[in-house]
């Protein structure tokens, strides 16, 4: 685990020459279908148990392949798809995850869907196959299956990150650069040591 810094106020920590670049991991966390994406791969944890036990797996499983991460930026609520009991187990699905970032000194990020778009496409609604397209023509990343629109949500997650930190994957309009204000971002960011 790279060690954390203190960012200069209104900026993030800009890495030194001959530096490597940070691992960031993003989420869009899903009860059945987890998208989950880093620079140049996108992959999903599916399941279909319930309760306890799909909390437990699910939350295991993200653990996996954010234990090396510098930054997770996760997909933050979308109120209104599903129902109250869907929306409890989600939340639970969140607090663990934030907990296992927390516990193991992973800084984390959430960004709203509303944003989460508007990074990605330029248009805060825009719609889950507009952000699948988005993702494959500015960053050659095409995802496919059921998981397809998971995968991409986690990738543009993903890219926000990268460009926060001060490594864009790709050139992004005005407008979706701007988005990045929108996003509930960590005090501190990791220093990326050589």
């Amino acid at each position: 685990m790279t060690a954390l810094q203190t960012p200069v106020v209104g900026m993030t920590s800009l890495p030194a020459a001959g530096t490597t670049r940070p691992l960031v991991v993003g989420l869009d966390l899903s009860l059945t279908c987890t998208g989950i994406a880093g620079e140049g791969w996108t992959d999903r944890i599916r399941t279909k148990t319930r309760g306890d036990f799909r909390l437990n797996y699910l939350a295991g499983e993200v653990g996996s392949f954010v234990k090396a991460a510098d930054l997770v930026v996760m997909e933050g609520p979308s109120y209104g798809h599903v129902g109250p009991r869907a929306h409890e187990d989600m939340s639970g699905l969140r607090v663990l995850v934030r907990n296992y970032c927390f516990r193991h000194q992973i800084p984390y990020a959430v960004i709203p869907p509303s944003t989460l778009k508007l990074y990605g496409t330029g248009r805060g609604n825009a719609a889950k196959g507009e952000v699948r397209s988005a993702v494959a023509d500015r960053y050659g990343i095409h995802t496919e299956g059921a998981a397809r629109y998971d995968e991409a949500d986690a990738y543009v997650a993903m890219a926000a990150g990268m460009d926060w930190l001060g490594y864009p994957l790709a050139a992004v309009p005005e407008k979706s650069a701007k988005a990045l204000e929108g996003v509930t971002w960590p005090e501190q960011v990791p220093a990326v040591a050589a």
